[in-house]
């Protein structure tokens, strides 16, 4: 009798520590679709993300895969198509995913995607390279307006979040939307190289995409588009400037279609823990993203609202 205590003792511990095992690293190879470029905002969110998974021990190994297009509608029209049950399947999307699909109508939507979480909200940021004419942004609002085509703009493609904050920052001052001079660009790695290239004059564009360049006096920021300043950021809000506008990105993570609800509780617990490590918030804080979180149901609901407030501003624009 004692020895088969002693076996079945040992069975369970041995039981128990698979399980830990198990638990620890629910998701063993995590699959991200990036629908942008590398360098971007979606590439900057999905990499920390999948670093913080790690980090966090609830992913051993994170994979990335890049199809950009259209704010990110034809990166979720490949995941939702070649990804269906996959639980380990992560994309991530935004505004510009929300606005790429309206204007495309495209047949996939997000509606065919499993909801995990919306975690961030970052704002955008006006810069020019340090060498440009603009040492802020009112002299580059008055020659917008003397001349709005002689002011090129680059940002994300065209009808997304950066591309509505011009037209409506263009607006504000006094500028008719279609005479606003704007070159889509593939992503924030591409927005960058056309305003280091002085190939346009301004970007507008998230702030993790430019950091590194501001840092490194490459480029110089005249304006961040925040209700308040940015905490570490010392540039003045457009409000504070006079052009009361505006504009914010979020950033939701998607599961695969068909996967159970115990699959999507899985991935919300496990972005849930990734979130509460010390290389997740360091990111938000060297990112300058604003927590903004909200799972499963929540989000979706949160992605419903936007996706009528965001085609309503593309019809008041003429996108649409």
């Amino acid at each position: 009798m004692l020895l088969t205590r002693t076996h079945l003792a040992r069975a369970l511990s041995a039981a128990l520590l698979c399980s830990a095992a198990f638990t620890a690293h629910a998701l063993d190879d995590v699959k991200f679709m990036v629908a942008g470029t590398p360098g971007g905002g979606f590439d900057t969110a999905a990499r920390t993300m999948g670093k913080a998974l790690q980090e966090a021990q609830v992913a051993k190994n994170v994979t990335f895969e890049y199809k950009p297009g259209a704010g990110g509608a034809i990166g979720l029209a490949q995941f939702v198509n070649s990804n269906k049950g996959d639980p380990n399947a992560l994309i991530v999307v935004s505004a510009n995913t929300v606005t790429g699909i309206l204007q495309t109508k495209a047949p996939v939507t997000l509606a065919q995607a499993t909801p995990i979480a919306r975690v961030f909200t970052e704002y955008n940021v006006i810069a020019v390279a340090k060498d440009s004419p603009y040492k802020n942004l009112g002299e580059l609002i008055a020659a917008l307006k003397k001349d709005p085509t002689s002011i090129k703009w680059a940002g994300g493609s065209k009808g997304s979040v950066d591309h509505i904050g011009v037209i409506e920052m263009a607006q504000a001052v006094g500028v008719p939307a279609d005479k606003v001079n704007y070159s889509p660009t593939g992503g924030g790695g591409e927005t960058a190289a056309a305003v280091l290239g002085e190939h346009v004059t301004a970007l507008s564009g998230g702030y993790p995409e430019v950091s590194k360049f501001v840092t490194a006096g490459q480029m110089r920021l005249l304006a961040v588009t925040s209700p308040t300043r940015l905490a570490g950021v010392d540039v003045p809000t457009l409000k504070e400037q006079g052009v009361d506008v505006t504009t914010g990105n979020f950033r939701v993570y998607y599961g695969a279609p068909g996967i159970t609800p115990a699959q999507q509780q899985a991935l919300i617990d496990a972005i849930t823990k990734a979130t509460q490590t010390p290389f997740w918030q360091n990111a938000v804080k060297t990112n300058q993203w604003t927590a903004t979180p909200l799972y499963g149901k929540d989000a979706d609901s949160f992605i419903g609202s936007e996706n009528a407030r965001l085609e309503k501003a593309l019809k008041l624009v003429g996108l649409l």
